[in-house]
């Protein structure tokens, strides 16, 4: 018979074997550390961004309802109050994501003055949706009041990942977490494309489940901002702002003339349009702008 004495050294290799094997558990990240993170998986973790990409708040011209609509929104929310999910639509380049990182930065600064919580902005990738179980499961152990943002939702056919989020924006059991709120920006109002609807409304034995089936998703955001192509003098204000903010000395009907030409060559006006002609003359002129 085998020495128990013998066997103590094997149990040890098995049993660091058996360690080395198994998951580390993962220490929760500490939310307060930065005021804006991106998620990223395999593996999960929250990478955070010490400045975020954004525009001054009051540089965002054309988009006033949407900005106080926004804005106001995400107060009652950080404020303890009821808030919605916020569904972002329209043209290319007419602010969507512009705004959310804006009216994120305008709320942080209010809260210095009216002693409420920060918010933390979380990233999310389109790519990225399916992992959402696990994120949330994140940010409900946070303190702070955290917005879920992801840029340019949309599905097409053969993506089924949409129905897992709706179960988290309101469908499922626990729902999202009462410190958490999702906006999303689209350039499709119910976040498919119209032959995905069409496919599944001509396949179907009754048409009207199968359409209201594919627009229930947008339904779960209780707050749509609307977002289009702006007008000449609009266009014209953005541009104005943008010189006022960063001292750029041009007479203004050469500016104007130059700004309408530059609109004309790209083919629409809107505040994209209007940043990347600023960054232009700016440029022309060997003025730098942060």
């Amino acid at each position: 018979m085998t020495d128990s004495k013998d066997l103590y050294p094997v149990l040890e290799r098995i049993a660091s074997a058996l360690e080395k094997l198994s998951p580390q558990p993962q220490s929760l990240p500490d939310l307060s550390l930065a005021d804006a993170y991106v998620w990223q998986t395999d593996p999960d973790i929250l990478e955070a961004v010490e400045e975020v990409n954004r525009i001054d708040f009051d540089l965002l011209k054309g988009i006033d309802r949407q900005r106080e609509s926004l804005l106001n929104n995400t107060l009652r929310f950080v404020e303890g109050y009821p808030a919605n999910n916020a569904l972002l639509w329209g043209a290319r380049g007419t602010g969507k994501s512009s705004i959310v990182k804006s009216v994120h930065d305008k709320v942080n600064s209010l809260a210095e003055k009216n002693n409420f919580k920060k918010v933390t902005l979380v990233e999310i990738h389109r790519e990225d949706i399916p992992s959402l179980p696990r994120l949330l499961k994140i940010l409900k152990t946070s303190e702070r009041p955290c917005i879920l943002f992801c840029d340019d939702l949309s599905f097409d056919s053969q993506d089924d990942t949409y129905k897992s989020l709706k179960a988290v924006l309101e469908g499922g059991i626990e729902g999202r977490p009462k410190n958490v709120l999702f906006y999303a920006t689209s350039n499709r109002r119910h976040l498919m494309a119209r032959d995905m609807i069409e496919n599944e409304r001509s396949s179907a034995i009754h048409t009207s489940e199968a359409t209201e089936e594919n627009v229930s998703l947008s339904d779960r955001f209780g707050l749509w901002l609307g977002f289009h192509n702006c007008d000449q003098d609009t266009f014209f204000a953005m541009i104005e702002g943008y010189v006022e903010k960063y001292g750029i000395k041009i007479d203004r009907d050469a500016l104007h003339a130059e700004a309408r030409e530059w609109s004309v060559t790209r083919g629409s006006r809107s505040g994209r349009v209007a940043w990347q002609f600023i960054q232009d003359l700016a440029g022309r002129m060997s003025i730098k702008i942060q």
